[in-house]
């Protein structure tokens, strides 16, 4: 927004470029390039008044060859534009996803008969702003789906880890059993150069079954062991790792490759 109104200064020669984002409550005029004497900053247009709110109402670019004469507005905010001496203005509605979410203005302390110069220029910058609006927006919703993918991939692989975990302990064949934890093994993977803290093979168990999310007494369940016998190894798990909690012991396990 504001290499935009800079640009759109510089290239009309306005003497103020300004804009407001749309919120749920009106048009609020928050940003600026250019010298602002009087109110205008912080000012909160109601929908259909004055230049932004009829330009949100339409969503359609609008200028005005002097603001306080125009018969096309609502003259709802003279009094802060006479305070900036703001006469010719042009402004155009900033739309992501059929919705307006800001507008652009650009204006002079003069009036002016031609407009088309200052209206084809913030109807520019403000296309440019969709834009780039549209792509951010496009980035963070693959962003947060990736995210959501791999917490999803990340809990089956931690549930996977406790199954080979507790199957582990049920078998009666020491070469299974060693067979199965070390498959186990292969879906952690430790930090490079971590100094991971010696867990016992039921610590490693109940660690497993916590980073699933199961309570202390599914644990206790899970194991076939007593509730108090999960609630000791919790403890010596957290002071191990020097967690604070269950989630804090989870996340520190997770970055020494204790679990998945």
């Amino acid at each position: 927004m504001t290499a935009a109104l800079a640009r759109l200064r510089a290239g009309t020669g306005a003497s103020l470029a300004f804009a407001g984002r749309v919120t749920g409550s009106g048009v609020l005029l928050d940003a600026f390039d250019g010298p602002v004497v009087g109110p205008l900053r912080g000012v909160l247009l109601g929908a259909g008044h004055g230049v932004g709110g009829r330009v949100v109402a339409r969503q359609r670019a609008l200028s005005l060859p002097d603001y306080v004469g125009s018969p096309a507005i609502t003259h709802r905010y003279d009094q802060v534009i006479r305070a900036e001496s703001l006469r010719a203005m042009a402004a155009a509605p900033v739309i992501v996803a059929r919705r307006c979410v800001a507008v652009l203005y650009v204006a002079l302390r003069t009036s002016q008969r031609e407009m088309g110069r200052l209206l084809d220029a913030v109807s520019h910058e403000a296309r440019g702003l969709e834009q780039d609006l549209a792509v951010t927006d496009v980035l963070r919703r693959l962003r947060d789906r990736h995210t959501a993918e791999d917490s999803v991939r990340r809990s089956r692989v931690a549930e996977a880890y406790a199954d080979l975990r507790a199957l582990a302990g049920e078998v009666g064949d020491p070469r299974l059993r060693a067979r199965l934890l070390e498959t186990a093994g292969l879906l952690a993977h430790p930090a490079p150069g971590a100094a991971a803290p010696h867990l016992t093979g039921r610590e490693a168990d109940v660690l497993a079954l916590l980073s699933t999310g199961l309570s202390n007494q599914g644990i206790a369940e899970r194991l076939g062991i007593g509730l108090y016998t999960v609630k000791d190894h919790v403890k010596n798990i957290l002071a191990k790792l020097g967690a604070e909690g269950r989630l804090d012991a989870v996340a520190r396990a997770r970055r020494l490759g204790l679990t998945p």
